[in-house]
């Protein structure tokens, strides 16, 4: 195995992989081009997203589980490529099902396959800062989409829509195959320079059946489940809460993509370092706390377009949280050694979420939806806030 002296280059190969896999979040951009350029139904091209994440979400699992066998660099380059082709691909599409198939199972298989990788090898590299390491880490991917978003428009209005696919389909592959050269595992049981490892190294390394078979498993994927629902219930409807409670237009509202964005990214880091010094377990307690007062706020006050923009990026803020502190929590409870494998499966709880938070607001106004998620946050942190640690039942083993 190549041995890394400096683990920090293994940060910088992950946050190149993240930015490009992050610039999903920019299909916005997208919509109005493809039903100009086709005549499809906006609601058909948009579908086109949902698609992309859930195959993304379950493409962890499979990709989770190679790299706990074969290590990180292979399956995201494997993950890039995929990718690559995928938007290839769709650069050649003619029906919207064609592109549901490239951009979104294609595309979406590799962004999955990659995007474990770079979370599960920098935990493995920063015992000592796992919080923060994983927070920088997502945080590539929060902010992908500001990143391209200025590149993406102006591919489109220089080449078109279909060859923008095209010439992103090669950046992405070429950056995402370059940064993976630098994902390599640690040696076994390896502890930073000057660091105590009795303090930092874990004692109980389980593997998926095992982590299936506790119940706090289930406890971590119901709580994730709620934070996300809730994050993404109002980033997903962000314009639409502008419009319609506060009275603004379209692209007033639209100010607040930006503002979410900037501070989803921030918290991923911010949220990160915090659980370092305090904890994982109370930091998310208060996380889930501070969105379940922020959701109440919106349910209960008239919102202005200043409070408005305040709190919606701040459930930004704290969802950037949840994304950088779970995956740390698992390796808490469950190891790093089958980290890839036990993180996408508690990742579909994002998976689901992706589609249950805009449900929620299809089945009450979005006033009752904000007061149905601030219940269910208080509940959520509830639980993991009385929840106990893993206790190690199994055999010994000689």
């Amino acid at each position: 195995m190549t041995k890394i002296r400096n683990r920090w280059s293994v940060v910088f190969g992950a946050v190149l992989i993240q930015l490009c896999l992050g610039a999903v979040y920019a299909w916005s951009l997208f919509n109005k081009p493809l039903v100009e350029a086709f005549g499809w139904n906006r609601e058909d091209v948009v579908l086109t997203f949902s698609i992309t994440i859930a195959t993304f979400a379950f493409f962890t699992i499979i990709a989770g589980k190679l790299q706990d066998r074969i290590g990180p660099r292979l399956v995201a380059m494997g993950g890039g490529i995929l990718l690559g082709v995928g938007l290839l691909l769709a650069s050649t599409a003619t029906s919207i099902y064609q592109l549901y198939f490239y951009y979104g199972v294609v595309g979406g298989a590799g962004i999955g396959a990659a995007y474990v990788c770079p979370l599960a090898t920098c935990v493995k590299w920063f015992p000592d800062k796992r919080g923060l390491i994983t927070g920088v880490a997502v945080a590539g991917f929060g902010a992908g989409g500001l990143l391209f978003k200025p590149i993406i428009v102006s591919l489109i209005e220089n080449v078109g829509v279909m060859d923008t696919f095209l010439y992103l389909g090669i950046i992405y592959a070429i950056a995402i195959v370059i940064g993976s050269q630098f994902l390599v595992n640690p040696p076994v049981d390896f502890v930073p320079d000057g660091r105590n490892s009795t303090a930092i190294t874990i004692k109980q390394e389980y593997t998926t059946v095992e982590m299936l078979k506790t119940h706090q498993f289930y406890m971590i994927w119901i709580i994730y489940f709620i934070g996300c629902m809730t994050g993404l219930l109002v980033i997903s409807l962000a314009v639409d809460i502008g419009v319609t409670l506060v009275g603004l237009d379209a692209s007033t509202a639209g100010n607040a993509i930006i503002t979410i964005a900037l501070l989803n990214a921030a918290g991923r880091i911010i949220w990160g370092i915090i659980s370092d010094r305090l904890g994982r377990k109370f930091t998310i307690t208060l996380i889930y706390l501070l969105t379940a007062l922020v959701m109440l706020y919106m349910n209960s006050v008239q919102l202005t377009y200043f409070s408005f923009l305040i709190n919606v990026s701040l459930v930004g803020f704290f969802f950037g949280g949840f994304l950088a502190l779970f995956p740390s929590k698992t390796a808490d409870y469950y190891g790093t050694r089958n980290l890839g494998m036990n993180y996408g499966i508690v990742y579909q709880a994002y998976g689901l979420a992706a589609f249950a938070g805009p449900i929620l607001a299809t089945y009450f106004d979005l006033l009752d939806a904000f007061m149905v998620a601030s219940v269910l946050c208080l509940i959520a942190g509830g639980l993991l806030f009385f929840m106990n640690p893993v206790l190690d039942k199994r055999p010994a083993t000689e």
